[in-house]
């Protein structure tokens, strides 16, 4: 530690949706910080916003003006440029980064870690930053991480479901003003015309109105397939320590505040049931089996919820995980990781 009065955390992005929900997980899981140092953007700087932890205000700081010096722990979610930045700037001044953007992920010198599937990897950080997988490959490792030890995952079908909550506080923002003003365009019986849903309010964030509807072009096109599904594939095989591992992703944005969930269709080099996998899932930590999940019912738990396990061949099973995309898909993840971070520091 760089501080002798105790352990310094910062966390980059704290006015942000996931920042924000990484001060609340800290406090509430009593990560024993003796300071904590909150740092946005210029413009909230500028705003004079403030963040509360432990019963303090805090405001937030510029970390292109700031000395850096002293701070163990670095949480960052700014954004893959503000990473791409900032990030060696707090490791050169002595600090781990725990990076939840995509700007490391495929980088072979930053671990790509979820707590309960890799931990290992966490001894050997050679640049000083360790990266979060994206949320939806979060919320999917868990559950697929013992059933591959136990017969060899070889290849996956997957169609996501996500939140709006997943591309910050702007989905949030433009689902919520499109779903209010369909209200005052009258019932729902109504709103099956569509002359009445195109006088909703233009997309901006999503590829097409997101309010009743799904979108499934969900981030940049790339050869046909999309960013989304890129780091569904790449992050996968990254984390399971896979490279040839096939995957067929298909990444759906779905007009649901919080909670992303997969349809898995898993293919295995071994024979395994659906009772077999059930029960090995039953004991795996951050994994809790349950007949039908749903985002509602995944929404603030730090589990990802999994159910639908059923046979497709004796090599193949079909299966539904449902998680919180701020929480256990980002926010907490990060913290778990500094949880094991402070166990080998001490």
């Amino acid at each position: 530690m760089n501080n002798p009065e105790g352990l310094r955390v910062a966390v980059v992005g704290a006015t942000g949706t996931v920042g924000g929900k990484m001060l609340e997980i800290l406090e509430e899981r009593n990560f024993p910080a003796a300071s904590m140092v909150p740092f946005a953007s210029k413009f909230s700087v500028d705003m004079g916003r403030a963040v509360r932890w432990h019963g303090t205000t805090f405001s937030v700081r510029d970390a292109d003006v700031e000395d850096l010096y002293g701070i163990d722990i670095a949480l960052f979610s700014a954004g893959a440029d503000t990473s791409w930045h900032q990030a060696p700037r707090f490791v050169e001044a002595g600090a781990i980064v725990i990076d939840n953007s995509s700007a490391w992920r495929d980088d072979p010198e930053v671990p790509l870690v979820v707590s309960e599937v890799n931990p290992e990897k966490l001894e050997r950080i050679p640049k000083g930053i360790i990266a979060n997988p994206n949320c939806t490959t979060m919320i999917a490792m868990p559950v697929l991480k013992p059933l591959h030890d136990r017969a060899g995952l070889k290849r996956m079908v997957v169609s996501t479901y996500q939140a709006v909550s997943g591309a910050g506080l702007q989905g949030v923002t433009e689902l919520r003003w499109q779903a209010k003003r369909a209200i005052t365009l009258g019932n729902s019986l109504d709103l099956v015309n569509k002359p009445q849903l195109e006088l909703l309010p233009n997309n901006e964030v999503f590829a097409d109105r997101i309010a009743f509807n799904v979108v499934a072009v969900n981030g940049a096109l790339v050869d046909g397939h999309t960013t989304e599904e890129l780091k569904l594939v790449n992050e996968s095989r990254k984390i399971l320590g896979l490279s040839k591992l096939a995957v067929s992703a298909t990444c759906v944005r779905v007009p649901v505040y919080t909670g992303h969930s997969l349809s898995i269709n898993a293919e295995f080099r071994e024979k395994i049931s659906a009772k077999e996998a059930t029960e090995i899932l039953e004991g795996s930590p951050g994994v809790q089996v349950v007949e039908m999940p749903t985002p509602l019912e995944a929404t603030g738990q730090d589990d990802v919820f999994v159910g639908r396990i059923r046979q497709e061949g004796s090599r193949r099973l079909a299966m539904f995980i449902s998680g919180d995309n701020l929480r256990k898909g980002a926010a907490l993840n990060a913290v778990q990781i500094a949880e094991r971070l402070l166990e080998q520091m001490m």
